[in-house]
């Protein structure tokens, strides 16, 4: 993005994104997701320091250089992993303590909407997630590490590894015949009272 006269920044997780925009975007916000789509920067849902609508997500277009604010109920504030896949915005909102079920919605830009995700996927979307040549992977850490990948209409578990990795590497290529290197990791089993509040993935 070019610079000008007039900078405003937005502050994303733990990273200042200054851009140029004639609309401020200054709030501070947390446990939210953060998504690039067809061009333009999707913040979707979280917490936000002036109590705004935690049911939002608000569109930056570098074509207009603005911030534009949308609501949906099917959002819901603490979201804990977000992909693209498929030209579409996946969120996925954690796990439900008392029913034990996994919440997570699709955005559809065709429509401008938020629908709940296929069940059967959303099931097995347990742990960080990443997208690779369009194929979502998932380390499922409930029980030692497993990868997994989605089928569009099943999981397919094809690594599994022992409990108290720091560090999983998995080789696309080598194992599907696909580009690209997942790196992740993998929370073992600590001696102290501190709470582990995310892992991630990348794709290299």
């Amino acid at each position: 993005m070019g610079l000008s006269e007039k900078l405003h920044t937005k502050l994303i997780g733990n990273r200042n994104v200054t851009t140029s925009s004639l609309i401020p975007f200054e709030e501070s916000w947390c446990y939210f997701a953060c998504e690039v789509l067809d061009g333009k920067i999707y913040s979707i849902g979280g917490l936000g320091s002036n109590s705004s609508d935690p049911h939002s997500w608000d569109i930056y277009d570098p074509c207009t250089d603005s911030w534009k604010f949308h609501s949906d109920p099917n959002i819901v504030p603490e979201i804990e992993d977000s992909v693209v896949m498929d030209g579409k915005i996946y969120i996925h909102c954690g796990t439900s303590a008392v029913t034990s079920h996994v919440y997570a919605v699709v955005y559809e830009p065709s429509s401008g909407t938020w629908q709940h995700a296929d069940a059967d996927m959303v099931a097995g979307w347990r742990g960080p997630a990443v997208v690779v040549d369009g194929t979502l992977y998932v380390l499922d850490q409930s029980s030692g590490t497993r990868l997994m990948i989605w089928q569009k209409d099943y999981w397919e578990e094809i690594l599994h590894c022992r409990k108290g990795l720091s560090i999983v590497m998995f080789d696309v290529e080598n194992a599907g015949n696909m580009e690209g290197v997942m790196v992740s990791s993998s929370i073992p089993k600590l001696n102290f009272d501190d709470d582990v509040i995310s892992c991630k993935c990348l794709s290299i």
